[in-house]
């Protein structure tokens, strides 16, 4: 939970006859330093965080480029027959990037050529995604980078998760080591350059007044990693912090090292990141358990197990996380469990109490993958699990009532559509998102939804929102696409779309060839507030409010993918 407050009755708001609350849509603060902005969690104060992404401006190291690789080449010649092919004229050439003139379109190809060489070592390393405190204005939070030595400002090459908030105010987090470049000259070439890092992921807890402190790995070799997906304040003062560890290298991996990682052709250290940063995991990782003190210090770190029991001839790595954790310690997750009576594993749905580790899923179903990401004073856990329908993996929303074993999975927008349960209340209030649209596309529409564990009602969040603007004949502008959380106020934040202008990669706004203003769906932050009020009844051309934007939601739906990502695997 995000917040620890147990709410003095489990009153229903949503009846199923009327209907009889409706919500006020507020948007947070957005940063001009970003185009895209995602909220992660907030308290019962409504304090909020998250991310932004879309960073403008972003630094580019032209010194790391190499300007005759012919990857680039062809790149820049690839993206010279596409402006043609649209009519227009290429802004840039190589040269001018050279020369460090690099316009807005030169930025955004700098940006996707090397995004698309993230498993290069000899490429620059950037990432978009800055964690940030939403109050009057947007606060970024340095976790781990630093100032750059080739350029003004910071590296932004780290990964930056900004995950929860606990009802004082701290906060967890979790993030990566800034690249640094190294020189290696390999057996019979010439010198060259190579970008490496310590580590890619450590834990960090922040104090209401900013102040840091890292939880650092149970194995650290090669730097190991640590997570921290939740924080709960207790009633002495101390805090409850939960997320996984690196533990160890199983024995084939460890033996990939032992055999590759010879420092003849590329430096040890890169070859052991291409391992680090592999789909294979280098790591065998745990979940995990800190207990603060109310400085800060870490009074115990305890491992939560695992749900399977490793086999002699198992050599690969194995995970088990924790995201979630209530006033009672009862922590919840996910862990890899043998599927049904095999020796193949699966990652599924657990909760960790008294030492066991217990999967609650039932296999039978054909659920084959999932998580519990929450858990309410109550000890009802949500999350999602997986499995095949009309022959496309779809996730499905659940609860599980520990104190009656029951698991069940409500029916949400349709039986085909995948859904995620992301957070649940003290009031039997789960939020989430799942799909709206009835396409044979693996990558549908989503909007948010309420589902009330004691009404049994489900209901898209976007129809307990106005359908006119303030003026009475505008569409409403906002589309909630993800509820990220819900407080005990029964107050929901999470990620809605809406139309502005056009901004380009440096925060310019762009216009057509026309000379006319051009426009674009964005992300923005909001916060729902339950007001009295009816129900509005939309007329067909408004309910529809992919029609009503008239914009493409497409690319916003890739962009989004690394924080749902994310999400999915914290």
């Amino acid at each position: 939970m995000k917040y620890t407050l147990l709410a003095a009755t489990m009153g229903v708001i949503f009846s199923q006859s009327t209907h009889a609350a409706t919500y006020q849509l507020e948007e947070l603060a957005t940063s001009t330093n970003a185009k895209l902005h995602y909220v992660t969690a907030f308290n019962n104060s409504g304090n909020a965080i998250g991310v932004t992404r879309g960073q403008y401006n972003m630094p580019i190291d032209t010194a790391a480029i190499d300007f005759d690789d012919a990857g680039l080449k062809s790149a820049y010649e690839n993206q010279k027959v596409y402006e043609e092919s649209i009519d227009k004229t290429i802004t840039f050439t190589l040269e001018d990037i050279e020369n460090n003139i690099i316009n807005a379109d030169a930025l955004t190809f700098l940006m996707t050529f090397l995004q698309q060489r993230t498993r290069d070592p000899k490429w620059q390393k950037i990432s978009d995604q800055v964690a940030v405190d939403y109050a009057t204005e947007v606060q970024e939070v340095i976790l781990f980078d630093q100032q750059s030595p080739d350029y003004d400002g910071l590296t932004r090459s780290v990964i930056n998760q900004y995950t929860a908030v606990s009802e004082d105010n701290s906060k967890t987090a979790w993030g990566s080591a800034p690249y640094q470049k190294i020189q290696f000259t390999p057996e019979g070439r010439d010198e060259d350059t190579y970008f490496v890092r310590d580590f890619e992921s450590r834990a960090i807890v922040v104090s209401p007044f900013g102040e840091k402190t890292s939880l650092l790995p149970v194995y650290d070799t090669h730097g190991g990693v640590t997570l921290a997906s939740d924080i709960t304040l207790l009633a002495d003062g101390t805090y409850l912090v939960v997320g996984d560890s690196s533990t160890g290298i199983p024995e084939d991996r460890q033996k990939n090292l032992d055999d590759n990682c010879d420092g003849v052709d590329e430096p040890v250290a890169v070859c052991i990141w291409s391992y680090k940063t592999s789909e294979t995991p280098l790591f065998d990782r745990r979940a995990m358990k800190w207990h603060l003190d109310s400085e800060f210090n870490v009074i115990s770190a305890t491992e939560l197990g695992l749900g399977l029991t490793r086999k002699d001839d198992e050599g690969m790595a194995f995970r088990s996380t924790a995201v979630g954790v209530n006033t009672q310690g009862l922590i919840v997750g996910y862990s890899d469990i043998r599927w049904k009576d095999t020796d193949s594993r699966v990652s599924m749905p657990v909760y960790f109490k008294d030492g066991n580790v217990v999967p609650f899923v039932n296999q039978e179903d054909d659920y084959y993958r999932g998580k519990s990401v929450a858990v309410n004073e109550a000890n009802v856990i949500t999350g999602y699990a997986t499995r095949r329908i009309s022959g496309v993996d779809r996730s499905k929303f659940f609860y599980h009532d520990i104190s009656t074993g029951d698991t069940k999975f409500p029916e949400d927008f349709f039986s085909s559509a995948s859904s995620i349960g992301r957070d649940i209340n003290n009031n039997g209030l789960i939020v989430g998102d799942g799909e709206i649209e009835t396409s044979t596309s693996t990558n549908r529409r989503r909007e948010g939804f309420l589902y009330d564990i004691n009404t049994e009602k489900f209901t898209n969040i976007n129809d307990f929102l106005p359908c006119y603007d303030t003026d009475g004949k505008t569409a409403y502008p906002y589309i909630l696409a993800e509820a990220i959380a819900i407080n005990d106020n029964n107050e929901i934040i999470g990620a809605a779309t809406k139309t502005v202008k056009k901004t380009d990669a440096l925060g310019n706004l762009v216009l057509d060839v026309n000379g006319k203003q051009e426009f674009e769906s964005v992300v923005v932050p909001v916060k729902l507030t339950p007001i009295n009020g009816e129900v509005e009844s939309c007329p067909p051309t408004v309910q529809d409010p992919y029609e009503r934007n008239g914009a493409s939601f497409a690319w916003l739906a890739f962009l989004m993918l690394p924080l749902v990502a994310w999400r999915r695997r914290s």
